[in-house]
């Protein structure tokens, strides 16, 4: 390859954090258009390495080269000026601003002395063009939903006329109709030369968008390999070692009803939804998003009210809207915004581990700060949360480990029902496997676990049954055997849900392992 089409070059990059080698002899490169997918699991450099790039963190050692020449990257000024744009998965955008003040923020063009506000919003009313979006300059940026905040993002970085742009997780909360849309801009840019860093878990989007691959484990750069590469392949390299399933359910005897819900019902949200959840038993949640699925979850785990039906804990009445009695009861909740609602980002592993149990390990108003430590210490390595110390903030964590860290809680509640929330999102295909044997351990010992899940291959392969969701109500309920992406997509888009008869143990069908289809 010559200089003459490499935008971008890495050699030998390091970096260290106090008892963390985050970088370590990093090589990587990217040629004027093309789309050079940048894959590791959580934890594995790749952050580190984008803010490197955009001027956030400095190297300890190593070389940057920008079009031939050696370069420092000090500042995100640098950056721009070397014309490196970076989208990260939280929009760097000011809500209560225009859509063309957030693209030109602190670039405002001006005439007399004065922002010329008549060219700043036709120059971004040319560069919404260019990216396909529908809106006005005018608009204020907290009325636009996530899709559009990221066509706002590759405007802002198109007005910088980068060269190079870095996605990071760019899919990671769209719909497929929105990734296509965001896919053919991409290809776009990659036409105009533009060069691409392109970050995902998603691996089935690496054959159809990228151009090369480079994979990082444990801050090193493991390989570069074309993006045609299989994803058994990827997956070996991202981890080290071959994953043989997916999928790893094992499916033990279910037990007793630990849950059972009978007609509940919020007006205008959800209408007579019961069921039960079984000791040893994992039941999918699956519907389209506004469903009614995480409005259900949080009526049952007392966070939210409702206006009819019953919740009961091992034949125990939970009252309403009460989260103190639902943890009291042994129900705990992962939510599916688990920096917001799981976890208290600027606390460390051990004080969030011991989040739910601080009342009942303090005796006199006073904390059990050795008790809480010696717990905190056996949770966090029985969930194999990888850490430089109890003490580190839990913010610095990788999406895997902040994940055990938020279910960790739980389980030193002692939480007879979990109910896991998207409980992988935003984590990589190595996690997820350790996520899932998690919730085997968890059923294996008797627990009973509610997933929601928007990922439907995830709902296929984990689950003992499956609830199905639409308008706001149980449209259908499917054991393992018959679950299929199409039965279950019939059942979700469906007009008219009827009402399904709870499920008892003596009318589920025992699941045939050979049987049950993995969802892949």
């Amino acid at each position: 390859m010559s200089t003459q089409d490499e935008l971008l070059r890495i050699e030998g990059v390091r970096k260290t954090f106090p008892g963390v080698v985050a970088l370590d002899s990093v090589d990587f490169d990217l040629r004027g258009g093309e789309v050079h997918v940048l894959l590791g699991e959580n934890g594995a450099g790749k952050s580190t390495l984008i803010k490197m790039l955009s001027g956030a963190y400095r190297p300890d050692s190593g070389r940057i080269f920008a079009q031939g020449r050696e370069v420092r990257i000090h500042s995100a000024q640098d950056a721009e000026r070397l014309k490196i744009a970076t989208i990260y998965q939280e929009f760097n955008l000011v809500p209560d601003l225009t859509v063309a003040e957030n693209i030109f923020l602190g670039r405002q063009p001006r005439r007399f002395g004065m922002i010329d506000r008549h060219r700043m919003e036709a120059d971004a009313e040319v560069l919404l063009r260019r990216v396909g979006l529908h809106v006005s300059p005018k608009a204020k940026v907290r009325e636009l939903g996530i899709a559009r905040l990221q066509m706002v993002e590759i405007a802002k970085a198109l007005s910088l006329d980068a060269r190079v742009l870095i996605m990071d997780e760019p899919t990671a909360v769209l719909t497929s109709e929105e990734v296509e849309k965001l896919f053919r801009i991409v290809r776009q840019l990659r036409e105009e030369g533009v060069g691409i860093i392109f970050i995902t878990h998603h691996l089935e989007e690496i054959a159809a968008l990228g151009d090369r691959v480079t994979v990082l484990r444990d801050g090193r750069s493991i390989d570069q390999v074309p993006a045609s590469t299989p994803e058994e392949e990827l997956v070996r390299l991202m981890v080290g070692r071959s994953i043989e399933q997916q999928y790893p359910r094992e499916r033990p005897k279910a037990g007793e009803p630990l849950l059972a819900v009978r007609g509940l019902t919020r007006n205008g949200i959800f209408h007579d939804v019961s069921f039960d959840v079984r000791a040893g038993e994992v039941v999918g949640l699956a519907g389209l998003v506004g469903a009614g699925r995480t409005e259900v979850a949080r009526a049952v785990f007392g966070a939210d009210p409702y206006d009819a039906g019953t919740v009961d804990v091992r034949g125990e009445r939970l009252a309403k809207y009460d989260v103190t009695a639902a943890m009291g009861a042994g129900i705990g909740l992962v939510p599916e915004d688990r920096k917001a609602q799981g976890l208290v980002l600027d606390a460390s592993v051990q004080e969030n581990l011991g989040l739910v149990t601080l009342r009942s390990a303090s005796r006199s108003g006073l904390v059990d700060l050795k008790g809480q430590r010696t717990a905190a210490a056996r949770i966090a390595e029985q969930l194999g949360v990888r850490m430089a110390g109890l003490g580190q903030h839990v913010r610095t964590l990788s999406g895997g480990n902040q994940q055990k860290v938020v279910i960790g809680k739980w389980l030193l509640a002692d939480t007879r029902v979990l109910i896991l929330d998207e409980p992988t999102r935003g984590i990589d295909v190595g996690a997820k496997v350790e996520i899932y044997q998690l919730i085997n351990e968890l059923t294996a010992s008797g627990h009973a676990v509610l997933m929601i899940s928007s990922d439907l291959p995830e709902v296929l392969g984990m689950s003992d049954r499956v609830l199905v969701m639409a308008q706001g109500r149980i449209a259908g309920e499917l054991p393992a055997h018959e679950a299929t992406q199409d039965a279950v997509m019939a059942l979700a888009v469906s007009t008219a849900p009827t009402a399904t008869p709870v499920t008892t143990p003596a009318t589920t069908p025992a699941v045939n392992e050979e049987e049950s289809p993995r969802g892949h």
